[in-house]
């Protein structure tokens, strides 16, 4: 997960939430891809370090398990950069140009007034790649829309195998469905809309972002009765009040529940969700230096792992 600035429920449960699912099932490795983030955020770094320490805050607070998972920051394993360098002397430009998002992502920030028409941004699915099969996973967790990205690391993993010997195991997708939630306004919840709730936020400033959630625009009296499909408060009931949505849902149509009520219960349920996050959350951040002992010590163990792995690679391509 790239470093991009601050996390939010959107991200919580588009990736994070399965991954805290997952640390059950598999040997799982997790990395802040700092990398990643220059691909189009180059001109200004100076946030990366603060984006890090508050993603692996995320993370732990969660309830990502730095014992049973490797949890690190992609620059410190030099070899991703290696291996990146080779796999981009093996690939054809035209696999990387036929990428779905490559032209839409392009000329979406380009019309933001970014100039990412860079190596890098196209190179971006080599830098994936390696970050995969750096470690011979043989499982990713994608949901469908990363399907075509996930299949070109398979195409160059074949690609590599075919020219040198069976190095690596072609990544598998585990799909995962999350749900999806909208933001504050009804528009999908991003950053750039400043529409998000914070995963770090406080109770009261859950309970301040909810009271301002778009409510049914054609519901003006609490006696008015509602279309709980349109409203954004009723989305988000759906995922942290699945006992209760149906009855919330009745109630609105049948014009006995006010939207000043159904904030603050939907307020009450983000809050209990969230009530052991911030426990953990409050604990890590009276101990700074666990953080970057959890980095440290996941960096060394990846190294171990990414090091053998560059070792066969260089005999297979014979450069030892």
């Amino acid at each position: 997960m790239q470093p991009s600035g601050k996390f939010h429920l959107g991200n919580y449960f588009g990736a994070l939430d399965n991954w805290i699912k997952l640390q059950h099932e598999y040997e799982c490795i997790f990395s802040i891809v700092d990398l990643h983030a220059l691909t189009s955020s180059y001109e200004d770094t100076s946030k990366i370090p603060e984006n890090i320490q508050n993603m692996a805050l995320d993370w732990l607070s969660a309830g990502l398990d730095p014992e049973k998972n490797i949890i690190f920051v992609q620059s410190h394993v030099k070899e991703h950069a290696e291996l990146h360098l080779l796999l981009s002397m093996i690939t054809p430009l035209a696999w990387l140009e036929r990428v779905p998002t490559y032209k839409d992502k392009l000329q979406q920030l380009g019309l933001a007034g970014k100039e990412i028409n860079t190596y890098g941004f196209l190179g971006y699915p080599e830098l994936m790649t390696a970050d995969i099969i750096l470690y011979k996973a043989d499982t990713v967790p994608v949901g469908e829309d990363q399907i075509p990205h996930l299949e070109l690391a398979r195409e160059i993993t074949r690609r590599f195998n075919n020219l040198y010997g069976p190095i690596f195991p072609e990544p598998q997708a585990r799909l995962s469905k999350a749900p999806t939630l909208p933001g504050i306004d009804g528009r999908k919840m991003s950053k750039s809309y400043g529409n998000e709730i914070s995963f770090s936020a406080t109770p009261d400033e859950i309970r301040a972002r909810v009271q301002m959630m778009v409510t049914d625009p054609q519901r003006v009296k609490k006696t008015d009765p509602g279309h709980p499909e349109v409203c954004t408060v009723y989305a988000f009931h759906k995922i942290f009040n699945p006992t209760e949505v149906d009855d919330i849902g009745a109630n609105c149509r049948a014009g006995t529940i006010g939207c000043v009520a159904c904030k603050k219960r939907l307020a009450d349920r983000i809050v209990e969700f969230l009530a052991d996050v911030h426990v953990r959350r409050q604990a890590l951040e009276k101990n700074p230096g666990r953080i970057n002992e959890i980095l440290t010590d996941g960096a060394e163990r990846a190294r171990k792992l990414a090091a053998a792995t560059m070792q066969e690679v260089k005999q297979a391509m014979h450069l030892v």
